[in-house]
């Protein structure tokens, strides 16, 4: 199974066997367990539900706990669901990073950096006004559009609120699996701060030959 959570460590570079030096993000995935089978009979569609991270019984809610319980497993963290690549799991399973293999392609989710409220320059790469001369113009957004329109146009980069959205890097190369360790190398950057958490999914478009 080629679906896992994890929590992002930090990145490095490292040697690939092959000799390329390439920089990594270190993700600390697993061993997740499996806390939900969902068939097609009972629920209209197959999915599997993973969980990661120790909790305290205590700061889980009645409902999960009862959720929990009634599937037979110790209560987690986080949980998330999967629809591919769940053939032959089932509840009470672990999960850990062997079964990925250096070379395989998948797809990071993460929560990003949050930024605040920033302007055009950070939030877009606006490329700013003159620095001298008195232009007055430095980092300030120029003309918003059409003055007869009287509103703003929908997409339109303009500042505002920066970050904290769900985003996916796709078809990033699994560099190393370390099933001693609980760690995975994912070649390039992944979305989010560290110790955040991050889902590791199997790529939904590999390019062709890869």
């Amino acid at each position: 199974m080629k679906n896992i959570l994890g929590r992002k460590v930090g990145m490095t570079s490292v040697f690939t066997e092959d000799g390329r030096y390439v920089p990594v993000t270190v993700i600390e995935a697993g061993p997740c367990t499996v806390v939900e089978r969902r068939t097609k009979e009972s629920h209209g569609y197959e999915s599997v539900a993973l969980g990661f991270g120790a909790v305290k019984k205590a700061r889980v809610s009645r409902a999960l706990a009862g959720h929990f319980k009634k599937q037979g497993v110790e209560p987690t963290r986080f949980v998330r669901e999967f629809r591919n690549d769940i053939d032959g799991v089932e509840v009470g399973q672990t999960v850990t990073v062997a079964g990925f293999e250096p070379g395989d392609r998948v797809d990071v989710v993460g929560i990003s950096k949050g930024h605040g409220f920033s302007g055009g320059i950070k939030r877009h790469n606006f490329s700013g006004g003159g620095a001298s001369h008195g232009s007055m113009i430095h980092r300030q957004p120029a003309s918003n559009g059409d003055t007869n329109a009287g509103r703003t146009v929908k997409g339109s980069r303009r500042p505002g609120h920066y970050g904290v959205d769900r985003t996916t890097h796709q078809n990033l190369e699994v560099v190393k699996a370390d099933t001693e360790r609980n760690l995975l190398l994912v070649r390039g950057p992944i979305p989010g701060p560290k110790n955040a958490l991050v889902v590791v999914r199997k790529s939904v478009k590999t390019k062709a030959g890869a």
